[in-house]
C-alpha cells in the first residue's frame, strides 16, 4: 500500500489544484447519492441507530465539501520590495505519503476528516481503519475510486497493532493522523515523531458541562441526556461529568427521570436512543467501572448494568447510568468510561466549577 502511494505521489503532486478539487466534488456527490445505503451499512456494522449513523456520514460529507473548496486555502504569498531590492514569495507544497489510523466509533466521519483534505492538498494516503467495523471505510474507498481517483492515491490496509507499527516505522510515510485512545495515541506520537514524521493525535478525554442555576432547565437537562448517553457514550466529545452550580443541584432527580427514558436498542428500532457497546471487551470494561464507582462510594441513582433488550439477549447493552456524590479521586471521574455513564458533581460557584475542571489533566471540550 505504501509503495503504491509513493508511486502515485510522483504524479499526483503535480496534478492541478482545481482538478483535485473537482475529484472531491464528484466524490461528495457520490456520497450523497449513496447516503442511505452507507448509513444502513454503518448502523449494522457498529450497532448505531440508523439516524445516528446517517449523522456520522453527513458530518464526513461536510469535510469532503470543504476539501472541494480548499484551493483558495493553498495560495502562497508574495511581498514586493520587502527590503531594498528584495521580493519574497512562498508556495504551499504537499509533503508525500500520509497515513490515517482511525477508531471504531465514527467509521465514516473520522476517515473523511483525513484523506479528502490530504489528497486535495496533493498528498497520497494510506488508511488503516478500525478492525472492529471496517465495512464502511471499504465502501468509502470504493466510491472514491468510482469518482475517478487515480490508482494509488488512496490505499487501505487492515489489521491491528502490528500494522500500526509498520506504518509508524515505514520510511516512506511522511505524516500520520490518529484518533483513538490515549494509550495508543501516546505510542503513536512517540514512535512516529522519533522516526521523524509529522504526527497529530486526538485522544481520550473527560468532558464537563457546567449547569448554572439560571439556565433553561428543560433545555439543559435534554442536552445532558443526549450528550452523555448518545451513541452509547462512545464519543470523545461526550459529556461525562455534569457540574451543577448552586441551586441547580436540585435538578438531579429530574435528570435521572429523563435519562431513564433513553433506552438502547437495535439499529432499526426507531424508538431506541442508542445502540450497543462495540465489543464484549469494551462492554465488560464499562460494567467494571460502574461497579467500581459503587464500591468507591458514589451513589448510583440510575443503574444500567442489567438492562435487557427484548429479543437480543446477547447484545453488549448498557442502560443509561447516573452517579451522584462523585469526587475527583474516584475512578469513574478520572477515567474515560466510553459508555452511557454520567457523573454528577455539585459546587457553590462558577469559580469552583472552573477550578474543578482545570484540575483534571484531560479534556477535549467544556460546555456551560
Amino acid at each position: 500500500a505504501v509503495a503504491s502511494a509513493k508511486e502515485a505521489f510522483s504524479t499526483w503532486k503535480d496534478t492541478p489544484v482545481m482538478e483535485r478539487c473537482r475529484l472531491m466534488m464528484r466524490y461528495g456527490n457520490l456520497l450523497k447519492e449513496h447516503h442511505d445505503e452507507l448509513g444502513e451499512l454503518l448502523a449494522q456494522d457498529t450497532g448505531k441507530t440508523f439516524e445516528d449513523a446517517k449523522g456520522d456520514l453527513w458530518r464526513g460529507i461536510e469535510v469532503v465539501e470543504q476539501a472541494a473548496n480548499t484551493g483558495s486555502n493553498m495560495m502562497g504569498e508574495t511581498v514586493e520590495n520587502v527590503a531594498n531590492g528584495i521580493d519574497t514569495y512562498s508556495y504551499l507544497q504537499p509533503i508525500g505519503v500520509v497515513a490515517g489510523i482511525t477508531p471504531f466509533n465514527f467509521p465514516a466521519m473520522i476517515p473523511l476528516w483525513m484523506y479528502p483534505l490530504a489528497i486535495a492538498c496533493g498528498n497520497t494516503f494510506v488508511l488503516k481503519p478500525s478492525e472492529q467495523d471496517p465495512l464502511v471505510p471499504v465502501r468509502l474507498v470504493e466510491l472514491f475510486i468510482e469518482a475517478g481517483a487515480p490508482k494509488g492515491v488512496l490505499n487501505m490496509v487492515h489489521g491491528g497493532a502490528q500494522q500500526v507499527d509498520q506504518i509508524l516505522n515505514h520510511p516512506d510515510i511522511a505524516a500520520i493522523s490518529f484518533v483513538g485512545s490515549s494509550r495508543v495515541g501516546e505510542h503513536i506520537y512517540q514512535t512516529g515523531t522519533a522516526a521523524g514524521k509529522r504526527v497529530q493525535c486526538m485522544m481520550g478525554a473527560k468532558n464537563h458541562m457546567v449547569i448554572m442555576p439560571d439556565a433553561d432547565k428543560n433545555a439543559a437537562l435534554n442536552a445532558l441526556v443526549g450528550a452523555s448517553a448518545g451513541a452509547a457514550g462512545q464519543r470523545c466529545m461526550a459529556i461525562s461529568v455534569a457540574v451543577f452550580v448552586g441551586d441547580a443541584n436540585s435538578w438531579v432527580e429530574d435528570l435521572a427521570e429523563r435519562m431513564a427514558t433513553a433506552q438502547p436498542g437495535a439499529w432499526d428500532d426507531a424508538s431506541a436512543a442508542y445502540g450497543p457497546i462495540i465489543s464484549k471487551t469494551a462492554h465488560q470494561r464499562v460494567l467494571g467501572l460502574i461497579q467500581k464507582g459503587k464500591e468507591e462510594g458514589a451513589t448510583c441513582l440510575l443503574d444500567g448494568s442489567d438492562v435487557v433488550v427484548e429479543g437480543l439477549p446477547d447484545g453488549n447493552w448498557v442502560g443509561p447510568t447516573l452517579f451522584t456524590d462523585v469526587t475527583p479521586e474516584m475512578s469513574i471521574y478520572r477515567e474515560e468510561i466510553f459508555g452511557p455513564v454520567l457523573c454528577c458533581m455539585s459546587v457553590e460557584t462558577l469559580d469552583e466549577a472552573i477550578e474543578l475542571i482545570n484540575a483534571l489533566e484531560v479534556g477535549n471540550g467544556t460546555s456551560i
